[in-house]
């Protein structure tokens, strides 16, 4: 076996937000599994190099056609092809209806609706079968809530654009799911949950997700981003070789489907 066939036998999956919160804890999980990982942001947190050889970190605004493109051509220039793309990019804002400008709508459908159409785009020419497309989505995305009407959009969007993906790009034997979070404990939701017209109505964000996990999931707890980081190992493994196009509720049983 020679050295590109030894490089190609190595998964290679790029996380897109890769960096931190529930991207890291991805890009964690995949390097595990022993991939070659390409961690897609515009922050390094170094975590790549923290990884190992085997991690990759491309600096990159994928609210732009162009820098998706450099995505993939670094990967490829660096890996030899793609095998899985994580879209997980995203923002989280609650903003009531009178108080949205035409700046915060588009930052976050650019940020969570643009990003991953322009990534899926970028990679699905050079996606082989059994390639695998996951979207990290939301609850939010199945159901409305109250100064929260941006966000659920773009991640009905989401949604929508995993189930076309998965019947355009089927034929090419290539799976496109997404995964619906519910509240993972990560730095940029802490910051979204501390504004007043968030469900948290200001008050303390640890009070309010203990008790909303009492309250509302059938488990009495919140799924983790390690948990939400399995489940994409799942959905990018033959494992999953019959499941495309469908949007997997991770939530503990808060909404039952």
């Amino acid at each position: 076996m020679n050295n590109l066939e030894k490089i190609r036998n190595t998964k290679t999956t790029i996380i897109t937000g890769g960096s931190r919160g529930i991207g890291a804890a991805i890009s964690e999980a995949f390097y595990s599994r022993g991939d070659k990982i390409v961690i897609a942001a515009r922050t390094d947190t170094g975590l790549a190099k923290k990884l190992g050889d085997r991690a990759l970190f491309i600096q990159a605004d994928l609210r732009k056609s162009s820098s998706a493109q450099a995505v993939i051509r670094g990967t490829i220039d660096w890996a030899g092809g793609v095998d899985v793309l994580i879209n997980n990019v995203g923002i989280s804002a609650w903003k009531p209806l009178a108080e949205i400008d035409e700046e915060f709508l588009q930052d976050m459908f650019d940020t969570n609706i643009k990003s991953m159409f322009y990534m899926s785009q970028a990679a699905a020419p050079h996606l082989k079968p059994g390639g695998s497309i996951v979207n990290i989505s939301s609850l939010a995305g199945k159901r409305g809530g109250a100064n929260n009407s941006v966000y659920c959009a773009t991640k009905f969007g989401v949604n929508g654009l995993t189930q076309s993906l998965a019947k355009e790009l089927g034929h090419q034997g290539i799976r496109v799911n997404a995964v619906c979070p519910v509240y993972i404990q990560t730095e940029g939701l802490e910051v979204a949950l501390k504004e007043v017209v968030s469900p948290t109505a200001g008050l303390d964000t640890a009070d309010y997700l203990a008790t909303f996990a009492k309250s509302q999931a059938a488990l009495g707890v919140l799924p983790t981003a390690e948990q939400i980081a399995s489940t994409c190992i799942f959905l990018a493994s033959p494992a999953a070789s019959a499941v495309t196009g469908q949007c997997i509720n991770v939530d503990c049983g808060v909404m039952p489907q």
